[in-house]
């Protein structure tokens, strides 16, 4: 039987369906429980939904990379895993890694022509162990992150937004120093697309455009890719 049958066949969405479901679950009592806290903290209906909308915005560009990704993944793996497993990840890259390292522990290239229903169980095994161990981190220390971070703040309050601030720039940074070191089409996208926010961002800031400032991520993310699409 062709793997591909298997990989797109009506147990294996209704399988992939169950999870996405707890995702969107998931989604809605944040967007339920960030409404409420909001307003116990004296944001207006009106800040509320600004943040809403510029967050919406802003998982736009990401969103629609993801999108292009998937395109690949579902190739090899069928609708199914690819949608489920991106929906929960989101990570193209990792999840290409992880099914190649699955097939090629029986013998055979990730698409290849003899990819065969053993080769795609070892995939998707592959893949969905290797992302057990941050989500099960995730899981159980999130609760105490709050109460590290005082801790490093050493009792200033002043101190917690700054070390967040700096924990996100590391983050950040981390991710695009790969990117930069390439000296390829990335890092033409990185300063492409660096560059883009800071003309946007600037141009917010002196003439108020709030509608600027929550499209900007979006723009400088698609700005750089389609620039860095003509140096590949």
């Amino acid at each position: 039987m062709d793997y591909l049958d298997i990989a797109n066949s009506l147990p294996m969405w209704i399988a992939a369906s169950l999870a996405v479901i707890v995702c969107l679950c998931q989604a809605i009592l944040f967007l339920r429980r960030s409404w409420i806290d909001g307003k116990k903290v004296g944001l207006t209906d009106e800040q509320l939904r600004a943040g809403f909308r510029s967050g919406a915005i802003s998982a736009v560009g990401p969103a629609v990379a993801i999108l292009m990704g998937m395109v690949a993944l579902l190739v090899s793996l069928g609708g199914a895993i690819s949608w489920m497993r991106l929906s929960f990840i989101g990570s193209v890259m990792f999840e290409l890694m992880a099914a190649g390292f699955g097939t090629e522990a029986v013998g055979i290239e990730l698409g290849a022509p003899d990819m065969n229903v053993t080769a795609f169980a070892n995939a998707v095994w592959t893949m969905t162990l290797g992302a057990v161990g941050w989500l099960v981190i995730t899981g159980l220390f999130t609760p105490n992150m709050e109460a590290i971070r005082r801790k490093l703040a050493g009792g200033r309050e002043a101190l917690l937004p700054v070390i967040t601030i700096c924990a996100m720039l590391g983050a950040f940074a981390y991710l695009s120093t790969e990117r930069i070191l390439r000296f390829d089409h990335q890092t033409i996208a990185w300063a492409i697309g660096a560059l883009t926010m800071g003309i946007l961002l600037t141009t917010a800031r002196s003439r108020n455009l709030q509608w600027l400032r929550e499209w900007s991520l979006g723009i400088s993310m698609f700005t750089g890719m389609i620039i860095a699409s003509f140096f590949m």
